[in-house]
């Protein structure tokens, strides 16, 4: 387990526990409030899961870099970024699959791009999102995310 996730669940014990101190009623009160919504999401957070799995089985890696190693850089790079936008993949995931794509010979800018797209938007994540959020913040957190992954690929591209 990293550093970073000790001191998170560490600091989230130590909240609850200050909290329960101070007023147990509001603590549990809060506790139930949180498990029941925790339950209205888990059939929408184990379908994710299952959609991740199939995309990556069904679109593996090499596969992506095969795509985009032949189109030119504008076009693989939109390319990328729309494969990207299929679901929102945790960080720890995505850029072992972007080193994937590297190491295949994608280059710079479409592999940023891929690899933005793949942690800030996600299509199969929508609906959970849109339920949580909104749809009116969904759809503009999304497309901001997809604009602003568009220029963080071609700003490293330029650095790079």
């Amino acid at each position: 387990m990293e550093v970073l996730t000790l001191v998170l669940w560490a600091g989230t014990l130590a909240f609850l526990v200050f909290s329960a101190a101070k007023d147990w009623k509001k603590t549990k009160k809060a506790l139930g409030m949180a498990l029941k919504m925790g339950m209205g999401m888990i059939s929408s957070i184990l379908s994710i899961v299952l959609a991740i799995g199939l995309i990556l089985t069904l679109l593996p890696p090499q596969a992506i870099a095969d795509f985009v190693s032949r189109q030119s850089v504008w076009l693989a790079t939109i390319g990328a970024a729309l494969l990207g936008t299929v679901t929102l993949v945790p960080a720890f995931i995505a850029f072992p699959i972007t080193g994937t794509l590297v190491d295949a010979g994608v280059s710079a800018v479409p592999a940023v791009a891929f690899l933005t797209t793949l942690t800030m938007v996600g299509v199969v994540t929508l609906p959970l999102e849109k339920r949580a959020f909104g749809a009116r913040f969904t759809a503009a957190r999304n497309a901001l995310s997809f604009l602003f992954a568009i220029l963080i690929a071609l700003v490293m591209g330029v650095l790079m």
